[in-house]
């Protein structure tokens, strides 16, 4: 057949895909195959060109269609896939969406194809199985093609998609099975797991494991051809197209092919069935018979050479016949290959060798192994493998023995030279770094070495032996000797196993003489192992680690059983138990396991042939006699430890008595302590122990002497008994030894009960325990000395010993008497309680350490130990020390840790002890005991207390773990704890009484005699009252037992004890609330409990506060005061509904008769009653008021008690008792008119009374309420009382001051500012419609009298208050009379200020123009802005604040004297203020400074910076006041004066320090709505006297107040101040202005230029609010101007921009000229637009009018001092300003006329 030409050809890299356009006629085959995309389409030609169109055309012209041109196709058959005939029949069978898919797969681009297969695969999963039929004629190809593509994810992607395809279709894929299986069984041997895997999964579910042979038998033929043609045919340019794929990718390709070929033919091999194996052969013979297929074994890529091998072995496996016929290229292909290093060849390559020389019996005829094969071996030997030792040393074995004999010829050299390679090998550093490569040449070596020795032959067998011992075994055991990293593998245990081969050989006694042969090869070993070890012992330089490898391997060669061999694992069984049980079971199980191993080794020893036993005792006495000469004669430490190890393995009297036998070269005197040494003892052992062991354990040289202890325990166990045994370690305790020996001999006892038995009876006796008992005294003592000079190690190890010796347990015993333990442990104690007094930090920290160390141990190991009460002293002391904070104990935070890890483990004990008896703990009593002196005794600081709750509460959590549920001992530590009710009692005296300051002045509380409590000031206190302490503690402890559930709810008397310890906290909270300024070390008390959860809401969470509300309540009941305000904050906390507040409350009739206690109760349940409740209550009240006697007005249960409930129900307006106010007024009048000497009118309070203080504060406390909240008008006598009353009270006060530090004096001075500043507001609020109800001449007396002679009385009584204190935080007192005194004044009218009765006060050198009433009014109260007191400042500003407008008009009058000759005049504001001023600008750059511009400063509200940068903003809000009221000209000299003095350039630096960043508004806003954002700006600033405000906020609030007025008023100096600011501050300026106060700015001066009232003649001004924009229009005659004023968007920093609207008659220069003259005014003027306008058009109406412009600003008013042009030059005639003049004149050094030149006079 031929083959169609290359144009019909589908192109490599297409696949056979059906058209998605359905076919149809076209003009001929030549056009539709041709033509493009973007060609010109012939005419005719309807659609564009078809590859399947074209196919189909070829079809029908030639009568068939190409067959799809495989891979490796050839020309006499043209694919494996017939061509199906007719696309149009195929295209209805495939569905669109298919076809879709399919066309994808034939692109080139991987992606496109790997997303192609992907979605083919979800396509044949999910579609039905008749329309996934209908894509399998066209499967075949695309299979065959895609599944060999070059990228390995489109491949596995392939296989992936198969399976489904298999899954949907199933039986209906067999007859397109033989077209796929070829392809199908290499992508099972893909070299991309993961795409094997892939083809593998697919092959297994479309046919069982039992069908898979079948299925393969079927296609074996398909399969073979395309395997051979790969094999055979391909090449990398046949499988991929050369124009379009790189060579390396095609190359790539070709080999993976090849590859997968090839491993696919040994698959196919080993999965036929023998049957059918025959009928391959033929065609296997023509592929084994073709040179190409053996040129793989040479192949470049190490795969194909791998894959080729693998398929020998399997033709060896399967077909051995064949392959012995092809056996002349089988040979030389593999075993010429031996010395193949490829790390992925050589296991096939080695495989295919095995398979080779066993199949092919005559395979060494085939080449020359004396110069082919085994050449190569031995170098591939001498490399050590190549690094391939674990592949090819397992191998050498069955290799050398399928050797035939003529090629061994001569054996000798054979195996010289085969051993020498090996051992040559091994010496490689590549395997001796690898114990995996030297265990696999030591293995092999040992197993070709015991072949070699079996091996039979007459001739020459002994000298083989011989050499195989001297010359390859004795050298191979003498390199792994030397090397250290080879010592360790598995030589000395394969040595000691083929001895005990050739020992049981050589026991066997045979007719051919083979135990001869072995007892002379054990000889032999034996005399040559020992020259060979004398050889290394024989040295004063012998390697240390050498003579350790010598005695290793002796100890495995006389016992391998007892040391572990290398991965030899011990199987485990794990269980769960008891922990005691647990223990007690580990403990014996090792003690079983010991001796079982030591009962083993016995055992071993016995059963050690006598061929072993005598050679290697022989061996060990050369060697120990060896060495010990080099020991007495050369001291070589090294010989000593070799010996040491000797013995531990060869402890007996022969080798003892060798050992003495060399020491005989000895003098006089030692030859008389040997004699009289061996008198005593006749054991070698014991004779060596004395002469020669002690000697050397004495020598303090030596640092190690655990090899000393193994040569004792040698010594021990070649004595006769124990007795012997003790009296020798008794004698040893005696000598002056070094600890740390004893403490490695008792080590090493614990390490084995061996060891232990041979000096258990030593270590219970009494002279080794009263030996530690005074090592324990010693060390204590030592550590404690100051600065104690003694060598840690040696410290360390005797610590060591101690704690071993107390922690170490053997059978629950422990190792020493248990006296001695007791002695121990109180030596112990009675060091860490002098430790704990020491002041000096590092002295005592390495014994506390030690101590610490041996504590833990002692208490974690030790059952029953802390019943013992020296072991609680000692627990109690290591908590006391942990309870403490570090800076008193002097301990690191290591130390501390460790500490606390140490007494945690010691209660742990503690509490599982003391579950099992009935013995109660001293521990505990004395740890409660000792904490609760510690928080009653007010010496602890915060961080203190916070160091003692922790330690508490681990030491309660340790005690809930022990006692679950029952809490006994918790509930017992937490009573121990707890104070009882007079300890109670005298905590609360121990908190001061400042606390009722602030509830007396708010009136929560009335009180009429005088508080009792401590003292004592807070304001210096460093330590925290006990109250605090205490109710911390014990409130931390029962929060813990509620969350652990260890309090029962049904305990009625827990619950209550529980109660009382939270109302106690409450109270603590209470009172630090209470106070008006809590100092910081109660603040960081709330902060500290916050961190550690003890709060009122942890507790409410935790249980029910009913109880806690009751016992609260009944306290309040019983003793008033703070516990009343205490229950008034868990009511409001607890948002108790109505009724139960009742509950509580009860009935008013149940309050009777008044008690303090009651009457503050009710005081502060007063907000909480509903209205019903409380209109009876006040009902009630006034009902008793009517009733009093004189006797009664002053007490409690009288007139005060039931005025002070009146008060508090009035305070908030939530009863309509209108009725009832009047009434008391009139029963008040009653008892004045009755008793006027309970009144305290105009007199001194020296003498009053406590009791009448608080009748008359209930009074005047009520009066406020009345006029309030009374409806009904007063009578003319109420009002007269009214007044004259507060007059009288007033005067008191004024009296009074003095007296001021008495709270309730104090008190009395506040309630009648605030009765005074009351009718104040009443009559300044009082509208004339309301007044018209008020009595005749009320009003006018009022403000004639009254209202003078308030503040005639205030105003004088402030200035003293504030003359005689220089600040008010020296007495807290006096800012709250401060506050009261100053909202009073703020009252004070105008004209009453300026007629003052202020004595004068002048300043020497002081400028003014204001009269001297006004003076010495500014420089009284000026100077008290510095005042460090909030209320005086504030309210000094008020008054002030009146004054501003008036002053500026007194400089008015002065102005006319200046002239305009001077440059630049400057006027300063009130000199007054100005000094103020000053001396703030000093003191606030010292706070300021440090703090960048930009940069927010906080300040702490109330502090003396608060007070310094709020006096300094109040006095830059006056000065801006006045400046406002200031004409335009006064305005210019008062700016000039500001820019000289700088001071508004530091007042601006400091604003940007004082604003915030963000100074968005968080107060209550007006009541207009408004969306936008609120900030400072926006929002009105309102400075209270009494601060109502949120303090915090309120410098920031005022800073921005103080720079938006700047702004408004000062716009000129601001905008000059910006643009000479440096570059980051001016951005920082620029940005805030912009965002925060410009749009309030404009939006303001548009609004005022839209409201504005002000008329011009012949200018309209109008303002466009959304632009920003203000229009003015100017006409006069026929000229008409329109200007256009535009905002900028950082107004006012940037200049307004002033355009052209239209204009009429006006010549362009003049209009240029009008326009820059009104941006100059603009910019330039400090004042409004509105002004600026008006100031332009006096300019434009004088320039009409015929006034010229002066020469050099070209306007006729000046743009700063608004002068005419008045100076004239006498030549040119022309005018000029002043002030321009002057500046011409200095700015050109010259006084010439700037027009004429002409000299200026």
């Amino acid at each position: 057949m031929q083959v169609p030409s290359r144009a019909a050809r589908p192109r490599p890299g297409s696949v056979g895909v059906p058209a998605v356009a359905p076919a149809g006629p076209g003009p001929s085959a030549a056009a539709a195959a041709m033509g493009g995309k973007n060609k010109q389409r012939t005419k005719g030609n309807l659609r564009p060109s078809s590859s399947g169109r074209a196919a189909e055309l070829l079809a029908k012209e030639r009568g068939t269609v190409p067959g799809f041109i495989g891979f490796g196709t050839s020309q006499s058959d043209l694919g494996y896939v017939p061509a199906i005939q007719g696309a149009e029949k195929v295209d209805s069978l495939v569905d669109a969406d298919f076809r879709m898919v399919l066309r994808k797969l034939s692109k080139r681009d991987v992606t496109t194809k790997l997303k192609a297969m992907q979605e083919f695969g979800t396509m044949c999963k999910e579609r039905e199985a008749e329309v996934v039929k209908g894509i399998l004629p066209y499967w075949p190809r695309i299979y065959c093609k895609i599944s060999l593509d070059h990228d390995r994810r489109v491949r596995e992607a392939t296989q992936q998609s198969f399976e489904q395809l298999i899954l949907k279709v199933k039986k209906h894929l067999a007859p397109y099975l033989k077209s796929i299986m070829g392809y199908w069984l290499i992508a099972q041997c893909d070299t991309y797991s993961p795409a094997a895997s892939s083809a593998k999964v697919a092959f297994e579910k479309a046919f069982p494991s039992s069908k898979q042979p079948e299925a393969l038998v079927f296609c074996k033929d398909e399969i073979l051809n395309v395997l051979q043609d790969h094999l055979l045919k391909e090449t990398a340019d046949t499988l991929s197209d050369p124009q379009a794929v790189p060579e390396e990718e095609r190359e790539a390709k070709f080999f993976r092919i090849l590859t997968c070929s090839l491993l696919a033919l040994k698959k196919l091999l080993s999965m036929l069935p023998k049957r059918e194996m025959h009928s391959l052969e033929e065609k296997l013979m023509s592929l084994l018979s073709q040179n190409k297929f053996w040129k793989y074994s040479k192949n470049k890529v190490s795969q194909v050479r791998s894959a080729f091998f693998e398929l020998i072995s399997a033709f060896c496996q399967h077909l051995p016949e064949v392959v012995k016929v092809e056996a002349s290229r089988v040979c030389p292909a593999v075993l010429l290959s031996i010395d193949d290093s490829d790390a992925v060849v050589c296991p096939a390559l080695w495989e295919a060798v095995l398979y080779t020389i066993t199949t092919i019996e005559d395979c060494w005829s085939h080449v020359n192994a004396r110069k082919g094969v085994l050449p190569k071996l031995w170098t591939v030997l001498r490399e050590g493998g190549r690094g391939l030792a674990t592949v090819i040393y397992p191998n050498l074995l069955p290799f050398i023995s399928k050797v035939p004999p003529d090629i061994m010829e001569p054996k000798l050299e054979y195996f010289r030279v085969f051993f020498s390679s090996i051992i040559q090998g091994l010496s490689n550093e590549r395997t001796v770094a690898s114990p995996l490569e030297s265990s696999a040449i030591i293995t092999a070596f040992m197993e070709c070495l015991c072949f070699a020795v079996l091996q039979k032959g007459e001739e020459g067998q002994s000298q083989i032996h011989q050499m195989l011992i001297c010359d390859q075994l004795i050298p191979f055991v003498s390199a792994v000797l030397k090397e250290p990293k080879l010592q360790s593998g598995p030589l000395f245990y394969q040595t000691a196993e083929m001895l005990s081969s050739w020992e049981a050989k050589a026991e066997l006694s045979n007719d051919d003489g083979a135990d001869k042969v072995f007892q002379k090869l054990l000889s032999d070993f034996w005399s040559h192992l020992l020259k060979m070890c004398r050889l290394h012992v024989d040295r004063l330089d012998a390697d240390k680690k050498l003579l350790f490898a010598i005695s290793g391997m002796l100890e495995i060669l006389h016992n391998p059983k007892s040391t572990m061999k290398p991965n030899n694992r011990k199987s485990l069984k794990i269980r769960f138990t008891d922990e005691d049980e647990f223990e007690r079971n580990t403990e014996s199980q090792k003690l079983m396991e010991v001796r079982n191993g030591d009962s083993e080794i016995q055992a071993d020893l016995q059963q050690t042939s006598r061929l072993r036993k005598v050679p290697l005792e022989t061996l060990v006495c050369n060697l120990a006699e060896l060495s010990i000469v080099y020991v007495n004669e050369q001291k070589s430490e090294e010989h000593l430890r070799f010996l040491s190890a000797l013995l531990n393995t060869f402890s007996s009297n022969r080798v003892f008595q060798v050992l003495l036998e060399q020491g005989n070269n000895v003098s006089p005197a030692q030859a008389e302590s040997q004699n009289e040494v061996k008198a005593h003892n006749r054991s070698p052992s014991v004779q060596f122990l004395y002469l020669n062991l002690i000697t050397w354990l004495k020598e303090d040289w030596r640092k190690d002497t655990h090899f000393l202890v193994d040569i004792l325990y040698s010594v021990l166990h070649c004595c006769n008994n124990n007795d012997e045994r003790k009296v020798i370690l008794d004698d040893l305790v005696k000598m002056d030894l070094k600890w740390v020996i004893f403490l490695q001999i008792i080590q090493k006892a614990c390490s084995g009960t061996t060891k232990l038995s041979l000096v258990s009876d030593w270590l219970k006796g009494d002279t080794l325990g009263e030996r530690l008992v005074m090592l324990a005294d010693d060390l204590c003592h030592l550590g404690l000395k100051p600065r104690a000079a003694s060598s840690g190690s040696a410290s360390s190890e005797r610590w060591t010993l101690l704690s071993l010796v107390l922690s170490q347990h053997i059978k629950s015993e422990s190792l020493i008497g248990e006296t001695f333990v007791e002695r121990i442990i109180d030596k112990l104690q009675a060091a860490l309680s002098k430790a704990k007094d020491l002041s000096e930090a590092g002295d005592t920290e390495p014994s506390v350490s030690f101590i610490c160390d041996v504590a833990s141990s002692f208490f974690s190991s030790v059952k029953g130990c802390l019943l013992m009460p020296s072991s609680e002293d000692l627990l109690l002391t290591i908590f006391q020390l942990c309870a403490q904070r570090q800076d008193a104990t002097h301990l690191t935070d290591v130390l501390v840790c460790k500490l606390k890890h140490t007494w945690m483990s010691g209660v742990n004990s503690l509490v599982h002890q003391l579950q099992g008896t009935q013995k109660q703990s001293t521990f505990l009593l004395k740890a409660a005991l000792w904490v609760k002196n510690q928080v009653q005794s007010s010496s602890l600081d915060v961080k203190r207390l916070q160091v003692l709750i922790s330690a508490v509460s681990d030491l309660l959590l340790k005690l809930m773990e022990a006692d679950g549920q029952s809490g006994c001992l918790v509930r017992a530590y937490v009573e121990h704890v707890t104070p009882n009710k007079i300890e109670w009692g005298k905590l609360h005296e121990s908190l001061c009484s400042e606390w009722m300051h602030k509830s007396l002045l708010e009136g929560r509380l009335s009180m009429n005699c005088e508080p009792l409590g401590s003292s004592v000031k807070l304001c210096g206190t460093t330590k925290l009252p006990g109250h605090l302490c205490t109710s911390a503690l014990l409130s931390k402890m029962v929060l813990l037992q509620l969350k652990n559930h260890v309090v029962h709810g049904n305990n009625d008397v827990e619950r209550k004890k529980i109660d009382n310890i939270i109302a106690e906290l409450l109270y603590s909270l209470q009172w630090i609330e209470e106070l008006e300024n809590p100092p910081y070390l109660l603040l960081e008390y709330l902060h500290m409990l916050e961190e550690m959860h003890i709060t009122y809401e942890e507790f409410s969470t935790l249980s029910s506060t009913a109880n806690l509300q009751q016992t609260i309540f009944d306290r309040s009941e019983e003793h008033g005061r703070l516990w009343s305000l205490t229950m008034a904050k868990v009511i409001r906390a607890e948002s108790a509904v109505s009724w139960e507040r009742k509950e509580l409350f009860k009935t008013t009739e149940g309050f009777l008769p008044l008690t303090e206690g009651r009457l503050h109760t009710l005081q502060c349940l007063s907000s909480f009653l509903i209205e019903e409740e409380k209109r009876e209550l006040v009902s009630h009240c006034v009902a008793r008021l009517t009733t009093c006697t004189q006797t009664e007005l002053s007490s409690t249960d009288g007139a005060f008690g039931y005025l002070s409930i009146l008060n508090s129900c009035l305070k908030d307006r939530s009863i309509d008792c209108d009725d009832l106010l009047p009434a008391v007024l009139k029963i008040i009048i009653s008892w004045k008119n009755d008793n006027e000497d309970s009144f305290l009118f105009s007199c001194s309070l020296k003498e009053a009374s406590a009791q009448l203080l608080g009748f008359n504060i209930e009074m005047m406390r009520y009066l406020p309420l009345l006029l309030k909240y009374s409806a009904a008008p007063l009578a003319d006598n109420e009002w007269d009382f009214l007044m004259c009353s507060m007059l009288a009270w007033l005067e008191t006060t004024s009296e009074s001051r003095l007296l001021y530090h008495i709270p309730l004096v104090q008190i009395f001075a506040c309630v009648s500012c605030d009765l005074a500043s009351a009718l104040s507001a009443y009559f300044e609020a009082a509208a004339p419609d309301s007044t018209a109800n008020l009595p005749k001449n009320l009003v006018s007396e009022w403000k004639e009298f009254f209202s003078e002679g308030i503040h005639n009385l205030l105003l004088p009584l402030l200035v003293k208050i504030t003359g005689e204190t220089k600040n008010a935080s020296e007495g807290s007192f006096q800012n709250s009379v401060l506050s009261s005194l100053g909202e009073t004044l703020t009252y004070i009218s105008k004209d009453q200020f300026l007629n003052h009765k202020l004595p004068p006060k002048f300043v020497p050198g002081q400028k003014t123009n204001l009269p001297d009433k006004l003076q010495t009014l500014l420089n009284t109260l000026c100077p008290l802005l510095l005042f460090r007191a909030r209320p005086v400042q504030v309210s000094v500003y008020h008054m002030l604040h009146k004054l501003m407008p008036e002053l500026p008009k007194f400089d008015d009058e002065d102005l006319k004297s200046y002239g305009d000759e001077e440059e630049e005049l400057a006027l300063s504001p009130p000199a007054a203020l100005m000094s103020i001023l000053a001396t703030q600008e000093l003191l606030l750059e010292n706070i300021l400074e440090c703090i960048p511009v930009g940069e927010f400063a906080i300040i702490q509200p109330l502090s003396d910076e608060f007070c310094l940068v709020l006096g300094y903003l109040l006095t830059w809000k006056l000065t801006l006041a006045f400046f406002k009221a200031a004409s335009s000209q006064l305005r210019v000299l008062y700016s000039q004066y500001l820019r000289r003095t700088k001071s508004l350039n530091k007042l601006l630096y400091h604003l940007f320090r004082l604003m915030p960043e963000n100074p968005v508004f968080s107060g209550p806003t007006s009541e207009v709505p408004n969306k936008d954002t609120k900030t400072f700006f926006t929002e009105e600033l309102h400075l209270d006297v009494k601060g109502t405000g949120v303090l915090s906020s309120q410098i920031p609030h005022l800073a921005c107040s103080v720079y938006h007025i700047t702004l408004k008023d000062l716009p000129a100096m601001v905008r000059l101040w910006w643009n000479s600011c440096e570059k980051r501050v001016f951005n920082v300026v620029d940005k805030f202005t912009s965002k925060y106060v410009s749009s309030v700015l404009s939006s303001q001066e548009i609004s005022s230029v839209q409201t504005s009232t002000q008329l011009f003649n012949g200018m309209t001004v109008k303002a466009r609010s959304a632009a920003r924009e203000v229009i003015a229009t100017y006409s006069v005659d026929d000229i008409f101007i329109e200007l256009i004023i535009q905002l900028p968007s950082n107004y006012p920093l940037g200049s307004i921009t002033v355009e052209s609207g239209k204009r009429v008659g006006v010549a362009v220069q003049q209009w240029r000229n009008w326009m820059l003259q009104l941006s100059t005014y603009l910019t330039h003027q400090n004042g409004s637009i509105m002004e600026g306008l008006s100031l332009w058009k006096n300019n434009v109406d004088k320039r009409f009018e015929g006034v010229e412009d002066c020469m050099i600003c070209f306007s006729v008013i000046h743009g700063s001092n608004y002068s005419l042009p008045k100076k004239v030059c006498r030549t040119c005639k022309k005018k000029f300003h002043s002030a321009c003049l002057y500046k011409w004149f200095s700015s050109s050094n010259k006084s010439t006329c700037p027009l004429c030149r002409e000299t200026f006079l």
